[in-house]
């Protein structure tokens, strides 16, 4: 019998809807639902603790975007539980399925042609007075910065325990491959290939120009030291955030587990940069007219 966790975005009014239309497709077959608490009640089933999921479950399939399914990814963390994710939201850009094409991929959840893809996850351990005060793990990526009313900030960075430079930044986003398509890309740094072996350093709003983005091998250790600043976070995938202290030092590294996600056809990256991101687009042939003057 294979154990199906079933986990969506909370208040999403499509979720209810979509795992109905998934359950039904499911009759009859060798399987059994390890369901979250929120969904359970709405569908008037018995439910499970969401951080219980992973462990009582073969495959867990997210209903949401790709918010909820970095939460589930964070979530699952070194039990190995592959995922397939279906977008109800809006980029999708990691979600496997979008909700019409469920029903003509149902069949390959069961069959032993699935196929997994790897994706590295990052730790992030915050030392504070020499003691180890929080550790978590990111998908996308680790980020410090500042509140909107704060100065910059001084991160003296050192990686394999060599100084390499003190940023007068914004911030620092470090990156997975898989998320810099994300916040990384947005403050100019480079789209990695999802499956590659390393991890992404990028500055946000740096005071020296030359301060640029720089990728590296996934084996070295990246440590940031918060040598001057205030109201500076620590936010893992943008949806878990702490407060840090100065003379604080975030230890990053990559996670000794992968996330696995549940590939159910043959996956064009390419395409998809070019579907999410609108590459190739031509221009709109419309052009501004000016009101005349008075």
């Amino acid at each position: 019998m294979k154990r199906i966790g079933i986990i969506a975005k909370k208040d999403e009014p499509d979720a209810i809807t979509a795992i109905r239309q998934f359950m039904d497709l499911l009759e009859g077959r060798d399987c059994r639902f390890v369901i979250e608490n929120d969904v359970a009640d709405a569908l008037e089933l018995d439910g499970c603790d969401r951080g219980h999921i992973p462990s009582k479950s073969d495959i867990i399939v997210v209903f949401g975007g790709d918010g909820t399914l970095l939460s589930v990814a964070r979530l699952v963390g070194n039990s190995g539980v592959p995922i397939l994710g279906v977008n109800l939201g809006g980029l999708g850009f990691i979600t496997e399925l979008g909700r019409d094409e469920v029903r003509d991929n149902v069949d390959m959840v069961f069959s032993d042609t699935c196929c997994y893809e790897e994706r590295i996850m990052l730790l992030a351990d915050v030392y504070r007075d020499g003691k180890k005060v929080i550790q978590n793990n990111a998908l996308n990526d680790v980020v410090l910065n500042k509140s909107a009313l704060a100065r910059m900030i001084e991160i003296d960075i050192q990686i394999n325990s060599q100084y390499v430079t003190t940023f007068r930044i914004d911030g620092l986003i470090v990156s997975t491959p898989t998320g810099s398509t994300g916040h990384s890309l947005s403050a100019g740094g480079p789209i990695l290939y999802p499956t590659l072996e390393s991890f992404l350093m990028t500055p946000i709003c740096p005071h020296t120009l030359t301060s640029r983005p720089i990728v590296l091998p996934d084996t070295f250790v990246l440590e940031a030291s918060i040598k001057n600043g205030e109201d500076v976070y620590l936010t893992l995938d943008g949806q878990e955030g702490y407060p840090l202290e100065v003379t604080d030092i975030v230890r990053i590294k990559k996670a000794d587990y992968k996330t696995k996600f549940l590939v159910l056809h043959d996956r064009d990256y390419f395409q998809l940069l070019r579907t999410k991101l609108k590459w190739g687009e031509k221009p709109g042939m419309r052009r501004h007219r000016w009101p005349d003057n008075p």
